[in-house]
């Protein structure tokens, strides 16, 4: 089963994608796992706080190292072995990815290796970031999902779970769902074979209803080609 332990101070921003549909079916099913870990609950000192003002100026604040740091401890433990309490051997197993603007952009290729893996643990981000400190604490792998920039690490946190998820022997219904194991087009259509709208009508494709697998493949991989 593949387990993936998320760090973030917001676990409700992303928990209920990620019990629907067909991730949330993985789960059920116990195909993958998904663990949340709230540094909120790790911090130290009189007043608790996650967030500091950064060194050397700037706007907003930064997350402060030490709570998230002990959270990512608590996910190797859960990720080492029954009874393990140094987490020793979940240190070593696990992947662990950073979200950061300069990181290795996320990719299908990407996501089909962390597919392999038993434990993920993903380190979302919020307000100005999170100390530097962290990543090359742990040596974790700081990846992109897109050339932008988001509120937070949850949305890219769920996007590699969807996306790798996806590689889990079970999780789709079928081996062909996956676009790379079949001939797909940016372009589907359905029922009713002529859409009356506002008066015009569009019609699905005339080659998509000839039951003829081979055109109907050549014109899928010819609009694959197109929009590549």
């Amino acid at each position: 089963m593949l387990h993936f332990h998320i760090i973030t101070l917001f676990p409700e921003s992303i928990e209920p994608y990620l019990k629907s549909s067909i991730i949330g079916r993985a789960i059920e099913k116990r195909l993958i796992k998904i663990s949340f870990y709230d540094p909120k609950k790790f911090a130290v000192g009189k007043h608790r706080r996650v967030d500091q003002r950064p060194y050397g100026g700037g706007p907003g604040m930064i997350l402060e190292p030490t709570a998230v740091l002990r959270a990512t401890d608590a996910a190797f433990k859960k990720a080492g072995p029954r009874g393990s309490t140094s987490g020793a051997i979940g240190k070593r197993e696990a992947a662990k990815l950073f979200f950061s603007t300069d990181g290795a952009m996320f990719d299908e290729r990407m996501a089909q290796r962390l597919s392999k893996k038993r434990n993920i643990i993903l380190i979302c981000g919020r307000y100005e970031g999170v100390d530097a400190r962290v990543q090359k604490i742990l040596k974790a792998k700081k990846i992109s999902v897109g050339p932008y920039v988001l509120t937070g690490g949850e949305l890219p946190a769920a996007t590699v779970i969807d996306a790798v998820a996806r590689f889990v022997p079970g999780v789709l219904g079928k081996a062909e769902s996956l676009e790379a194991s079949r001939v797909s087009s940016p372009e589907v259509y359905t029922r009713p074979e002529v859409l009356r709208w506002k008066d015009k009508n569009y019609r699905v494709p005339k080659v998509l209803l000839t039951g003829n697998h081979k055109k109907i493949d050549a014109w899928k991989l010819q609009h694959k080609k197109q929009h590549s």
